[in-house]
């Protein structure tokens, strides 16, 4: 147990370096819970009941920036005006809470929210098939405010892909690589979360920019296939990134790989897609745990991955990225966005620096902004947007 000493010094230092969270899904579960009805779910008051996030505990939880994650399922027939619908979501949001939420595209908006005192919020699509196969889309959707774009989600698209689905293209397509480069020549951030190890692989060999994983954890840690092995945590040094260690149990806990199986195969037998987190999902999900008790991670848990990342890429190379509201679970402590002193906590207690935790919470993430802004600038002055094809570059 972390004693109350660390818990304080770790809140006074989140007043100064305050977290900027990698990947949120807010948006998409006030699409589940409400269809958009933010009076229904209204976050200035405490949502325990419904959601891990709400103002009171974003405050609570030291929360400087974050990501929300404008995802849509991959099998919807068509995503790109679910995609918008999010993008909408979020702006709603920043025009209902102008107190407290303060929209944010770049590096220097970041910092200037953190100096107002208000949670600096950018937007990152997850899943390429966002974009519909068109790089027009994807100037779009930057022209719409996101700043990262997940490569693919839990599902291979055209071009790309996924971890957690059958190889199909390898890696990456030309088209594929084209798309990097233009996410590059935009200054969109690549999100190398949920990629198959390929993928990863051939987009850091195609960047001209940093990437970045807003919510992947370690393989070496636990051999889950979201997450990253050692030897692309190695070439992040090179390639300037950053990987943001994810919270999800099933990602960070050896033995819940079994038991997420076992309860993804009990919801889809009964008809509920596997990340189903309505109601009726989540009934059938804990009469399932009443029946097999849920191996539980812990703080510890999520901090054994940072002690081993930092051991591989680096203290410059690392950052946070919850998964909050996209997750049935959660680690006991860190439950809800509230929880992130309960980590930094840990960290100062097995030694972490002051100045290794400003890096982790903070400085790291808006530095890989900024980094790609640089990358932007100097590609826009060499060369125009991309009218390239998939059918064109694949065949």
């Amino acid at each position: 147990m972390t004693s109350v000493s660390f818990l304080d010094e770790a809140r006074e230092l989140l007043r100064e370096f305050p977290v900027v969270d990698g990947h949120n899904d807010l948006p998409y579960a006030l699409r589940e819970q409400v269809r958009y009805d933010l009076a229904a779910r209204d976050i200035a008051v405490p949502q325990n009941a419904h959601l891990h996030t709400d103002l009171p505990r974003l405050r609570e939880g030291g929360v400087g920036a974050q990501y929300w994650s404008v995802y849509v399922r991959s099998d919807l027939p068509d995503a790109v005006p679910a995609t918008l619908e999010q993008i909408d979501c979020v702006r709603q949001l920043l025009a209902r809470y102008p107190a407290d939420l303060a929209p944010a595209l770049t590096a220097a908006d970041m910092e200037a929210a953190r100096a107002e005192g208000r949670i600096a919020s950018l937007m990152g699509a997850e899943g390429g098939h966002s974009i519909a196969n068109s790089l027009g889309t994807l100037r779009g959707l930057y022209a719409l405010g996101v700043r990262y774009m997940t490569l693919t989600h839990n599902d291979n698209n055209d071009w790309a892909d996924s971890a957690t689905d059958e190889p199909r293209a390898g890696g990456l397509t030309a088209f594929g690589r084209a798309v990097v480069r233009e996410m590059n020549r935009l200054g969109m951030l690549v999100d190398l979360s949920h990629v198959a190890v390929t993928t990863m692989r051939d987009a850091l060999d195609a960047t001209s920019a940093p990437v970045i994983f807003s919510h992947s954890s370690s393989r070496a840690v636990c051999d889950h296939p979201r997450n990253i092995p050692d030897d692309v945590l190695e070439r992040l040094p090179g390639n300037g990134g950053v990987a943001m260690v994810t919270f999800v149990p099933k990602f960070v806990l050896q033995a819940a790989v079994d038991w997420t199986a076992a309860a993804d195969e009990n919801l889809r037998s009964h008809g509920f897609h596997h990340l189903d987190t309505g109601e009726e999902a989540m009934k059938l999900h804990r009469a399932f745990e009443e029946r097999n008790p849920r191996p539980v991670a812990t703080v510890a848990t999520v901090a054994d991955h940072l002690d081993h990342m930092r051991e591989v890429a680096g203290i410059d190379h690392l950052g946070i990225g919850g998964d909050y509201d996209g997750t049935a679970f959660t680690p006991d402590g860190l439950n809800d966005v509230s929880g992130y002193p309960n980590l930094v906590a840990e960290l100062l207690e097995r030694g972490w620096s002051p100045s290794d935790l400003a890096k982790l919470t903070w400085q790291n993430a808006v530095r890989v902004l900024g980094a790609a802004e640089d990358v932007a600038r100097a590609l826009q002055a060499t060369r125009g947007p991309s009218n390239a094809t998939i059918e064109e570059l694949d065949g």
